[in-house]
């Protein structure tokens, strides 16, 4: 806890705002989506998600996987209590449709699907669009499917599987992902491999979504690998959310902004 308040403070320190950028990309992804205000109707389902997971008392056994696939955490949660604690807030769940909404990816990846919540966003930024999320545990991937059916989220495929043994057994250097949501293991080591398993698959408007960032020691030197990357051009930390974009026409800068 200390080292994040000493982090959110350095951050802080050196975030700033629309009026300090001189992009004209980042400039109208700030004030066109991030600083949007404006409420939309897909608000109340993302609402109506949230609150149903938060009245469900009951319980399933929840499963964390390790290294190669090895179980190393198993134990019953109620399901209100991980919508309270592991599910994407509020705010986030927003930010997230709206960031969506704007760049309208085709295809979109989701490394961690929890209960489902940050999926919903996705999936109603552009229902156009083919979501798929995974998600090592069996029974909370069930949780999430039935929610994401109850909210009429069709364009949504689930996968159960560990993260880096999917990404390795897929074929996934023949697919384009617009958009890729990284909420699963947040450790450098795991961040750093799904980064170059998923490196075949952009292009050059792909939206890459890091977790928690500064969630640790080890997740702030993964952020630094990956902002430094020759194939990375812009990066933009909130904080919480370090974005990624690929664009070649782009020069490289990195951008620390408050929203």
């Amino acid at each position: 806890m200390l080292f994040q308040i000493k982090s959110y403070l350095t951050f802080l320190w050196h975030s700033k705002n629309e009026h300090a950028v001189h992009s004209p990309f980042v400039f109208s992804l700030l004030t066109k989506c991030f600083y949007d205000k404006k409420t939309k109707p897909e608000y109340t389902t993302l609402k109506k998600h949230r609150k149903s997971l938060l009245e469900n008392k009951n319980f399933i056994e929840v499963t964390d996987f390790g290294a190669g696939s090895k179980v190393f955490k198993s134990n019953k949660r109620q399901i209100s209590k991980i919508a309270q604690t592991a599910g994407i807030s509020t705010k986030r769940a927003e930010l997230l449709f709206r960031v969506t909404n704007y760049f309208q990816p085709e295809n979109i990846l989701e490394i961690g699907t929890s209960l489902g919540l940050a999926t919903s966003a996705l999936a109603l930024g552009n229902p156009k669009a083919k979501v798929i999320t995974i998600e090592g545990c069996p029974n909370t991937a069930n949780v999430a499917q039935n929610q994401l059916a109850e909210f009429d989220c069709n364009n949504v495929e689930n996968v159960i599987s560990e993260f880096e043994s999917f990404l390795i057994s897929e074929n996934i250097q023949s697919t384009n992902y617009n958009l890729i949501y990284f909420d699963g293991n947040h450790s450098k080591k795991a961040t750093l491999a799904y980064f170059e398993l998923l490196l075949p698959t952009i292009d050059n408007d792909s939206v890459w979504i890091f977790d928690d960032i500064h969630w640790s020691e080890d997740m702030e030197e993964a952020w630094e690998i990956i902002k430094n990357h020759s194939k990375v051009k812009v990066t933009i930390d909130t904080f919480q959310w370090g974005f990624v974009f690929f664009r070649h026409e782009q020069p490289k800068e990195h951008f620390v902004i408050r929203i």
